[in-house]
């Protein structure tokens, strides 16, 4: 496909992070280039997890009223088609694989194999290009997969609306309520030979699912009205269900990682991959397209046409502001995440203990997470 030389901001990778990034800047009066290396819009038919801080992105975004109207449970694919929908025609250019990005020996500018911009914005996934151009460290394998799941409940669950995990022998499970009927589920288990071929077909994921926790307790408990935890796995949505390997940014990385070179930047999980214990992937990467929009439009409004370099180090300011806006968010989100997958994979008894005073000092509040608001686009 034909593409122009040159876009004043690319965007690479069209799945959620980047159709709501370019839908965000459009919101503000400015335009984008989507890169897409597949040839359509992900088939991304699994369910997805949207927490009430993550609607409040959709909200900024245009889209929250028509998204609650026609998807519960929420589906991947679902959600991006409708981003796309509110982009202008053209917005996303598919079947563009970047191989390189580089930066312009005489402007300073990013330039791609395949397309230049002023802008360059990688949400290209946990095996980003543009991550591997800022330099940032490859995210972090962890020894466990992880089965994720939606549970409809047609008459209501019951369901205190909070954070419930319980773990055995190296297996956890964590329930977070979505609503008053949905319930989004995980189960984190060691990883097996045989997860490649249960990963493909979801009735051996929820079989594996159930097989993996017939050693917890008949029920949890959750003020006083049981629920059982078989009968929420033998439930749930067979086209909800996924199984994945666990790749993470840890704490420190998000603290101390330089997210921005000249102007290129990062956002969802290209920036902060993370477990699933807290379902905050996909609102997480909801937040980012709404505050790097915010960020950039306050600058790229001012710019001038007579002087470059002054407008690149707008464009610079405004990617430094997006990543001190994130950051501490993001430490904090990675940081309960990380101390449930210790207290999930480590065998040391003292760890388990630290990991555990740990929440409770300073992750008492199961669900606070979910009450942020990323402001105002």
């Amino acid at each position: 496909m034909e593409v122009a030389e040159h876009k004043e901001i690319v965007i690479v990778g069209g799945g959620i992070c980047g159709l709501a990034t370019a839908l965000a800047l459009h919101r503000k009066g400015i335009s984008s280039l989507v890169l897409e290396r597949a040839d359509t819009l992900r088939d991304t038919g699994a369910a997805i997890g949207i927490q009430t801080n993550g609607w409040r992105a959709l909200d900024q975004l245009g889209v929250g009223s028509k998204l609650r109207q026609t998807a519960i449970p929420l589906i991947g694919s679902v959600l991006m088609e409708t981003l796309a929908n509110d982009l202008p025609i053209g917005t996303v250019c598919f079947g563009c694989r970047i191989l390189t990005v580089k930066l312009d020996a005489i402007t300073s500018y990013p330039i791609l194999q395949l397309q230049d911009g002023r802008v360059v914005i990688g949400c290209d996934g946990v095996n980003s290009v543009v991550a591997d151009f800022l330099g940032l460290k490859p995210p972090r394998v962890s020894p466990t997969s992880n089965v994720r799941g939606f549970t409809n409940y047609p008459s209501g669950h019951g369901f205190s609306p909070e954070f419930v995990r319980i773990n055995e022998d190296h297996v956890f499970l964590g329930r977070i309520p979505l609503n008053d009927k949905l319930v989004y589920w995980f189960i984190a288990r060691p990883r097996t030979p045989q997860d490649s071929i249960v990963s493909k077909d979801p009735e051996l994921m929820r079989n594996s699912s159930m097989e993996s926790i017939t050693d917890f307790p008949n029920e949890m408990v959750d003020d006083d009205a049981e629920k059982f935890t078989m009968e929420m796995v033998k439930n749930s949505e067979l086209t909800s269900l996924t199984l994945t390997g666990t790749r993470y940014r840890a704490p420190w990385d998000l603290l101390l990682e330089s997210f921005r070179k000249s102007t290129v930047t990062v956002a969802g999980d290209a920036m902060h991959v993370m477990g699933p214990f807290l379902g905050q992937g996909g609102s997480t990467a909801l937040e980012d397209a709404v505050v790097l929009a915010r960020c950039l439009a306050k600058e790229m409004c001012v710019r001038t046409a007579t002087d470059p370099k002054r407008n690149r180090n707008r464009i610079e300011a405004a990617m430094d502001q997006y990543v001190r806006e994130r950051r501490l968010r993001l430490v904090h989100l990675s940081t309960k995440v990380y101390t449930i997958g210790s207290l999930l994979e480590s065998s040391s008894l003292v760890m388990k203990i630290i990991c555990i005073v740990l929440m409770i000092i300073f992750f008492r509040d199961r669900l606070g997470h979910t009450r942020y608001d990323c402001g105002k686009l």
